[in-house]
């Protein structure tokens, strides 16, 4: 039925396509009446749109016209040279209609699926145009730096011949210029970029004037599905140094080492020890009880071993054999029935620790934390036995011998040895995972003595970025790297909450419908599929499946020898840095000549992808490695059936699988692509349904011969769909716990906004003191007929140990003074203590001089603000760790996050208007003159060679006195003394308060200590 009535009324893709449709011939009838207009005239239409605005339309009223006028752009600059990556090339693009109905889809804020080669690239430029009219923010967001240099220089073109400006933010922007490039009409950039620069805007930024965007208005995000979906895994974090450092990885780290060593022995001796067992089986006939019982044991060893190193090379060789897999599959689902839970358990405890590969979990077993115990060294019997603070606080205070301070003195040894016992815990836990869970050229690399993380998803370096809780020195010290220290978050962001800022968010993408949901849920954005230009010709074989890995590896060779013969070139797609790695020495064996594109090699990514589509050229490739750059065919290719795309294994992700795909056939060009996979990929170790091995069982192909069926290409696809899901349900955790932390980085944010824009900053700071003492007036007099509840004695000595003002005694035990009345009559006293104080500390300037206690004041407030933050990030960090053992208690995590999370912002919030109204009265400013000539002369002799600076002793020769010579007039202005704001008081192991990071001792405390 529902087939018949789509068949009359067309799907909803249809209708918005035909929708869309009837617009693009409104473009086309004005790109006709305006190829008779001059380039000048046509180039004044910029102009005369945003004039339009002003009067009232509409960005959709202008939409015909100024998709139109782009489109007379890319006509007009046909054959003219533009600069792009270095070198020049000739403008060849105007777009088709598909292109326009793709633009119209952006400006919708919907994502446009566009096939790879459709031109995605000059799809953009329309809608960034039409919006930029507008004069806010408009952004286009691409997966790297390449790119959006590349596309700023490239279609950017087509808007600087419009007199629209454009600029593009990459990695190697220094911040003072960031501003003028946001100043643009157009942005091209990063999502790390904008993402990062928005932390720093309210969270380092000391003036207005250092806050680099201006709002959050339009943005288009090319591979949307990249960054929307792949990355917004992981949030992005702006951390420093630690004050504190407890981190004894460099002490643990041997131990762990001896313990997964002791894991890896076990397991090899329980996987020999079984092969031994069925080799002999193999050799004989009817088993009796005797040896039914042996093979039994076999099984029993091989499934402790497969729950102990899941990759142990003997066990990956038994599971060749489907038999062996199948007896391995009913062993688990024996073991996971609840009437063998107990033998499962006395199982496991034969191991050290128990890895699940599925998870990318594991956890140490009784016999694993024996060990460690007797093999550790300086470790003590009760260090992972976690104190019970409260009870320990109990005992102390119920000792008789100890006065007030020694007991204070006993409770801050508990909590210190119970903050390093827990430190000690959490390291080997980090330890244990970097051993157990993380590879070499999988998840990092090393570069130049330093872990550098390989994005998952794109397999391109990700230098600069580090894991987060301290797995990134965990690694550092599994490679005998030196170790980096402790960092601590400042600030924290996830991509989903930062793009849900924008007013209008699109994107575009070769792979969005299969994700089409998770875009509708997450980010409120439909995708519609735009169709090619031209029919596609991709001749999509399907999967060879192989049992070993092995076996897979010689099809492909044998694939790269018959397709190579043929003159093709050939991308071959791999999962990570090790396997193309691998796939490279056996071409090299193979002596097949080839390129190796993947994160060591990244920094020539332009290069060898545009040479991948020459005669006979072989590419191995990471997945996603040249996402963005289109491989074009040269002449003659075509005609000998163009790029074949080879897969090495199926990805977790099918849009992965499709984008690979993607790479051949573009613009109708011919085309094919294979996917190559085995049974011991992780795909199908891990995934694969059960049903696969029965069928193994039936139809085992003999050594070399691959299975190619439909149910198998459909349990492949059934295991993908299994891991978005959970992939999916990640992404939604971990931006459940975040929409709460966006609540309040939204109230601090705003804050502290307020606090750098004001004009009038010590009016702010009067109200805010106004508050603390009206908060503190709740708490005292709450009740004038209620015992404990009226305490205006309380609410006095309250006061003035908050603030440097003397109330006399009884000032407010009259009865017949109301609430407000007391409340007043104390702020009166306080808020004009506070202007006496800003007087004093004026007057040490020379009159008619700014106010400088104007910007000390400010910048008071935003430390403050800054430092209690950073805090307030770490206890919730803390929170979110703690809340996860709730589960055992039968609670919901994240309403217990919930919960908690706003009672310690409330108490956070308290604190930070309390502390900020103390330290105004604490503060003090010194005026410095400025350093002599010859101090800074001196200064600079010590610290380069006298030669380098003639010019400088030269002007020091000629002020006032010396042969003569006038002073030059700049050195004749005196320059007024610079203020210099002192305190609040700071202890010498507190943290400095010039925002290093560093102890004060060993920052600005220092001078003091040298004088």
């Amino acid at each position: 039925m529902f087939g018949f009535l789509k068949k009359i009324f067309g799907t909803a893709q249809d209708r918005q396509l035909r929708k869309y449709s009837k617009l693009v011939d409104k473009v086309n009838e004005w790109d006709a009446k305006f190829q008779s207009l001059s380039d000048e005239a046509l180039r004044a239409k910029t102009g005369e749109f945003r004039e339009r605005l002003k009067k009232g339309e509409t960005l959709d009223d202008l939409l015909p016209e100024a998709f139109a006028v782009v489109k007379g752009a890319c006509r007009r600059m046909c054959g003219m040279d533009v600069h792009v990556s270095g070198y020049n090339q000739k403008w060849d693009m105007v777009p088709f209609d598909v292109q326009i109905v793709g633009a119209i889809t952006l400006h919708k804020g919907c994502i446009s699926e566009m096939q790879t080669g459709e031109g995605k690239t000059l799809t953009a430029g329309m809608p960034l145009y039409l919006n930029a009219l507008t004069g806010k923010p408009v952004h286009l967001v691409t997966v790297n730096d390449y790119l959006a240099q590349r596309d700023c220089e490239w279609v950017g073109s087509i808007l600087r011949w419009l007199g629209l400006t454009t600029g593009s933010l990459t990695n190697d922007v220094p911040q003072e210029k960031r501003s003028e490039i946001y100043l643009s009409d157009v942005v091209y950039g990063t999502a790390s970029e904008f993402g990062f620069d928005y932390l720093r805007d309210n969270s380092m930024a000391f003036r207005k004037e250092d806050q680099v965007q201006r709002g959050f208005f339009y943005a288009i995000v090319d591979e949307v599905d990249s960054i929307l979906i792949d990355e917004a895994r992981t949030p992005l974090i702006i951390s420093g140094p630690s004050p504190v450092s407890r981190q004894m990885y460099d002490e643990l780290k041997s131990g762990v080492s001896e313990l997964v060593k002791r894991q890896r022995d076990l397991c090899n001796r329980l996987a020999t020890e079984a092969r031994k067992v069925m080799e002999k089986e193999e050799t004989e006939g009817k088993k009796d009880k005797k040896q039914q019982a042996e093979e039994d044991e076999a099984y029993r060893k091989l499934w402790l071993v497969s729950k102990g190193t899941p990759v142990n090379k003997v066990l990956l060789r038994l599971k060749e054999n489907p038999d062996i897999r199948a007896k391995l599959d009913s062993w688990d689902l024996y073991f996971h029935s609840d009437g063998n839970k107990e033998e499962r358990i006395q199982t496991l405890a034969e191991l050290y620790m128990i890895v699940d590969e599925r998870a990318s979990e594991y956890e140490l077993t009784d016999k694993g934390i024996q060990a460690w115990s007797e093999s550790a060294s300086n470790l003590k019997e009760d260090d992972f036995v976690m104190l019970d603070i409260s009870h320990e606080f109990q005992k102390i205070d119920s000792r008789a011998d100890l006065d007030e301070a020694a007991k204070m003195q006993a409770k801050l040894t508990v909590q210190e040895e119970d903050a390093k016992r827990k430190e000690r815990a959490h390291n080997l836990r980090q330890l244990l995972r970097a051993h157990l869970l993380m590879e070499n050229d999988v998840d990092y690399m090393i570069q130049d003595q330093k872990v550098v993380i390989i994005d998952e998803n794109t397999g391109r370096p990700q230098p600069g970025r580090r894991f987060s809780d301290g797995l990134h020195q965990a690694i550092e010290a599994k490679e005998g790297l030196p170790i980096q220290k402790e960092t601590q978050t400042y600030a924290t962001i996830t991509l989903q909450n930062y793009f849900r800022m924008y007013d209008k968010l699109a994107g575009m993408t070769g792979t969005a419908m299969t994700e089409a949901n998770e875009f509708k849920q997450i980010y409120k954005m439909d995708a519609l599929e735009i169709p090619t230009h031209r029919r596609c010709v991709r001749n999509e074989f399907n999967d060879e499946i192989y049992m070993t890995e092995r076996e897979k590896y010689n099809a492909i060779m044998k694939e790269i020898g018959e397709v190579h013969s043929k003159g093709r070139p050939i991308l071959i797609g791999t999962e990570s840095v090790e396997v193309s790695e691998k796939l490279s020495r056996i071409c090299r064996q193979n002596k097949f000549e080839h390129t190796v594109l993947n994160a060591k090699q990244h920094d020539k990514e332009a290069e060898i992808v545009a040479n991948a589509g020459r005669r006979g050229v072989i590419t191995i490739s990471t997945n996603m490695a040249g996402r963005g750059t289109d491989i074009k065919l040269e002449p003659g290719v075509a005609e000998l059936g163009g790029l074949h795309v080879i897969g090495t294994t199926r990805h977790q992700s099918r849009r992965i699988d499709r984008q690979l795909r993607g790479r051949s056939a573009r613009q109708g060009d011919p085309g094919s692509a294979k996917f190559f996979v085995s049974f011991e990929d992780s795909l199908l170790r891990l995934f694969a349904s059960p049903r696969m091995t029965s069928i193994l069982q039936r139809f085992r192909p003999p050594e070399g011969e691959p299975i190619s069926a439909g149910i198998l290409n459909k349990s492949i696809e059934t295991a993908q769909k299994r891991i978005e899901q959970r992939n999916y349900v990640i992404r939604k955790h971990t931006l459940e716990y975040d929409d709460v932390m966006n609540k309040q980085r939204q109230e601090i944010y705003a804050f502290r906004n307020e606090v750098l824009h004001v004009e009038d900053v010590e009016a702010l700071a009067t109200e805010l003191i106004e508050s603390v003492v009206g908060t503190a007036s709740q708490q005292f007099l709450k009740n004038r007929g209620e015992a404990g509840a009226w305490e205006p004695e309380g609410y006095r000595q309250w006061l003035m140990h908050h603030f440097p003002v003397s109330f006399d005694e009884g000032a407010f035990d009259n009865d017949y003074m109301e609430v407000a009345e007391m409340e007043q009559m104390a702020v009166d006293k306080i808020t004009t203590a506070f202007k006496e104080k800003l007087a004093r500390e004026n007057s040490k300037f020379p009159p008619g001089e700014k106010r400088h206690t104007h910007e000390a004041v400010r910048n008071l407030m935003i430390r403050k603000i800054d430092h209690l933050w950073q805090e307030h990030l770490l206890v919730m960090d803390h929170l979110r760790t703690d809340v996860n053992l709730r589960t055992v208690g039968q609670r919901d995590p994240l309403m217990e996050f919930k919960h908690e999370s706003f009672g310690l912002f409330d108490e956070f919030s308290r604190t930070l208007r309390s502390e900020i109204a103390q330290d105004l009265f604490r503060f003090e400013m010194v005026a410095r003159p400025l350093p002599t000539i010859e101090q800074l002369l001196s200064v600079l002799r010590l610290e380069t060679n006298r030669s380098l600076v003639p010019n400088l002793e030269a002007m020091v020769a000629q002020q006032p006195g010396q042969n003569g010579h006038p002073a030059p007039k700049q050195m004749q202005e005196e320059a007024p003394p610079q203020p210099v704001v002192v305190g609040p008081k700071v202890g010498r192991n507190d943290l400095c308060p010039c925002g290093s990071g560093k102890k004060y001792k060993k920052c600005c405390g220092k001078d003091e200590e040298e004088s």
